[in-house]
């Protein structure tokens, strides 16, 4: 029957691997069920009620997208679009309250199933440019490998804050934007214990990798968690049981304020939730698709619509639940890296997201250290995609090298594949080739000019 429903054979696939699949993309992405809450308290939500909210939104969505687009793609919260909603809805100082900001969330999501039930979305898969989803994917690989890196503390930051910027950080509550020599990226301490079990970890899983063990990633999680209990990395409090059940109290579900949203005027920000997650969903389904082989050779995918659609009903189911942009997950790639190709593996993410309820304290013990050198090799696995765009034609290789470079440089999907579009047009235009651009990018590149003019900050 489950081969029958999810085209296992079809897919070169089978049970067991699809659910190490969805194991693993669940353990690259456990740390949103701790980090969400806290991103999102600052806004004056009670944190269990965002662990709920994050718990069964990335859960139930999930599952959705297993069910009816039979994509191994998994969804939660994003990252950064969580970061941008507490920055406007932050208790006391934002823009708004936090119920009006889901009221905003809420409407963003109208608008994608709008978009995507006309079929504008779908339409860029079409328009994109095979060197661009190309370049996508190569940057999303570069991109997982910074956050896994950071996540580890193997790359760090250091800084040597001038008194105009000091003087500026105390004015604006410690922010401020450093001079390009005040900071620079460097290599973290080998005495730090979790760079030191990262490398442990990244050591351990690439081997596994290159010994071609089936369960790789997966492995390497659980053995670095492990092995991160003498070193103190993984931490295992004294009153630790394996099962808990959460506090259903304060719970923020139902709690949006669609009509504050309306009644505030809040348009530019109803817009820049919706560009980034156009954004970044594009990327992320297309870049992971595409190094799943579920793309053609001419770039098109019958699942994609369907993919979109869920994704854009999860946006404000979302808001419903009481959390940000619920969006498709970079993180997704470590299941396919383990051979992940239908919707076995995001159902199988999706109920384990659902047991966290449960299983919290357990999903809680995998350190940051155990998880990352999964994702450092998914990044791997991924960039490889550069040997196919063609840089002899420099209007194809100069859009898609800023389209790989800004994603993780400027720790953005968005700006990466923004950067690519502009100068995809605009080179092309340039040595008589405008034909050859399809009229979508020509429309991408007038709303992402406009909105890094109009909408800079």
């Amino acid at each position: 029957m489950l081969d029958r429903f999810f085209k296992l054979t079809d897919n070169k696939t089978n049970v067991r691997t699809e659910v190490i699949a969805g194991v693993t993309t669940f353990m690259t992405m456990a740390y949103i069920l701790f980090l969400n809450p806290n991103i999102l308290s600052v806004t004056g939500m009670d944190k269990n009620a965002v662990f709920f909210a994050t718990a069964v939104g990335a859960g139930i969505v999930t599952i959705a997208m297993g069910l009816i687009a039979n994509f191994p793609m998994a969804l939660a919260p994003g990252m950064g679009l969580n970061a941008l909603f507490a920055t406007v809805a932050v208790a006391g100082v934002g823009m708004m309250s936090w119920q009006v900001g889901l009221g905003a969330v809420f409407i963003s999501g109208i608008i994608f199933i709008i978009l995507t039930v006309t079929r504008i979305r779908q339409i860029l898969v079409v328009a994109v440019p095979t060197s661009m989803k190309l370049a996508i994917t190569v940057g999303i690989g570069l991109f997982i490998t910074i956050i896994g890196l950071k996540l580890s503390e193997v790359m760090t930051v250091s800084t040597a804050a001038i008194q105009p910027t000091m003087d500026a950080m105390a004015k604006n509550g410690g922010h401020a934007l450093l001079k390009f020599f005040e900071w620079n990226v460097g290599i973290g301490s080998f005495k730090n214990p979790s760079m030191l079990l990262c490398i442990i970890g990244l050591t351990i899983t690439a081997i596994l990798m290159a010994r071609k063990i089936k369960g790789a990633l997966l492995i390497g999680i659980v053995a670095t968690t492990l092995i991160g209990i003498p070193m103190g990395v993984t931490v295992i409090p004294a009153n630790f049981t394996f099962f808990a059940l959460p506090d259903f109290h304060n719970l923020a579900v139902g709690a949006l304020d669609i009509k504050g949203a309306f009644s505030m005027g809040i348009w530019t920000v109803v817009f820049t939730f919706t560009f980034v997650e156009l954004f970044d969903t594009f990327g992320t389904l297309v870049g992971t698709a595409n190094k799943a082989g579920l793309i053609d050779k001419d770039g098109n995918s019958p699942k994609i619509g369907k993919a979109m659609l869920v994704d854009a009903i999860g946006v404000s189911f979302g808001a419903l639940m009481g959390t940000s942009t619920i969006t498709t997950y970079v993180e997704s790639a470590a299941g396919i890296g383990e051979g992940g190709r239908t919707g076995l593996t995001a159902i199988t993410t999706g109920l384990l997201f659902l047991l966290a309820l449960l299983i919290a304290p357990l999903a809680q013990l995998i350190p940051d250290a155990a998880t990352a050198p999964a994702l450092i090799i998914v990044g791997v696995l991924m960039a490889s995609s550069i040997v196919d765009i063609d840089f002899k034609d420099f209007t194809e290789g100069f859009p898609a090298f800023m389209t790989f470079a800004l994603m993780p440089f400027t720790y953005s999907i968005a700006n990466g594949i923004a950067g690519g579009i502009v100068f995809y047009t605009i080179l092309k235009v340039v040595t008589g080739q405008a034909k050859k651009v399809h009229w979508m990018m020509y429309l991408l590149f007038a709303l992402v000019v406009a909105r890094y003019i109009f909408l800079s900050e």
